[in-house]
């Protein structure tokens, strides 16, 4: 009997700092060891302050707990390119400081209000929704902060033969083009639909995106094979991820993937899908659709 998998799918619209110690002079080893901290230490510290009880119960998931009429302001700590040259388009990793006041899971949303008003109808902006892509511990591991994945999105005017400034994405360029310490109006978390069935940790997970779709399963991925989670430690089943970008440089996140694959060969694969650089079967460009059709039967009677 095949095992039970979990298929989900989202597609997309459009050397750290040393740190210098001085001397220190007439100082106990202990003493050294108490100011330098863990850096003596071989054992990584378990992530398991924000988990349930236990780890996988959803009845407490935190759902709407800042709507639009009052929503939170964060703010941005950074933003960072992490396409290359030859991408087609921009995506931005952005850092949002909460202070521990929002928490949310793995497979949620929140909701950004950029500032400003809408041109047609003279009212504040609407909220805009984007996938979170790190886990509920935030990718500095102390669960005040979130990331978003996301894609400057612009629109080229062949009268014009350039960018329409009047036509770019409102919410995406603000946020592409924040500084940090810019204060961000955020809703939510919303959502639970792409929730992980951590409940069943032989569940294989199935993932299918292209471009910034793959937000959320960046948070399963960072739960299930970086962060030292109860969840974890569980799971035995396989993740499968499928990412359709346009070419090499429009790939997203990818030394972490290859480093979870290297690590982990019996419970992750990665499959990329490249347009502009890999042909299907019938030697057309290579879409996420294609690349799927080619392990239908092994996902299927999976």
């Amino acid at each position: 009997m095949p095992r039970t998998a979990a298929i989900v799918a989202a597609l997309c619209l459009a050397v750290p700092e040393a740190t210098a110690y001085a001397p220190v002079m007439m100082a106990s080893p202990l003493r050294i060891r108490e100011r330098l901290g863990n850096i003596f230490s071989s054992t990584p510290k378990k992530q398991d302050f924000l988990e349930a009880e236990p780890y996988y119960d959803m009845s407490d998931i935190p759902i709407n707990t800042y709507k639009n009429k009052s929503p939170f302001v964060g703010k941005i700590t950074s933003v960072k390119r992490i396409v290359g040259p030859k991408a087609t388009g921009e995506t931005c990793d952005i850092v949002i400081d909460h202070s521990g006041k929002m928490p949310y899971w793995e497979g949620q949303s929140f909701g950004v209000i950029p500032p400003g008003t809408n041109p047609k109808n003279g009212k504040p902006n609407s909220v805009r929704l984007y996938s979170i892509a790190s886990s509920r511990y935030g990718d500095d591991m102390t669960g005040k902060t979130c990331t978003l994945c996301v894609r400057r999105a612009t629109y080229w005017c062949p009268e014009l033969g350039a960018e329409d400034p009047a036509k770019k994405g409102v919410c995406s360029n603000y946020l592409c083009d924040a500084a940090p310490g810019t204060e961000v109006k955020m809703t939510g978390p919303s959502g639970k639909v792409m929730l992980m069935p951590e409940d069943k940790p032989e569940t294989d997970i199935i993932m299918v995106a292209t471009g910034t779709g793959i937000a959320p399963y960046r948070s399963f991925w960072k739960r299930l094979f970086i962060e030292e989670t109860p969840a974890a430690e569980a799971y035995k089943g396989l993740a499968w991820l499928f990412l359709g970008v346009a070419n090499s440089d429009a790939l997203l996140y990818d030394d972490e993937l290859q480093s979870i694959k290297e690590k982990n060969p019996d419970n992750f694969r990665l499959d990329y899908a490249l347009s502009r650089e890999m042909e299907n079967k019938k030697g057309g460009k290579m879409y996420i659709q294609d690349k799927v059709e080619e392990y239908a039967d092994e996902i299927f009677d999976r």
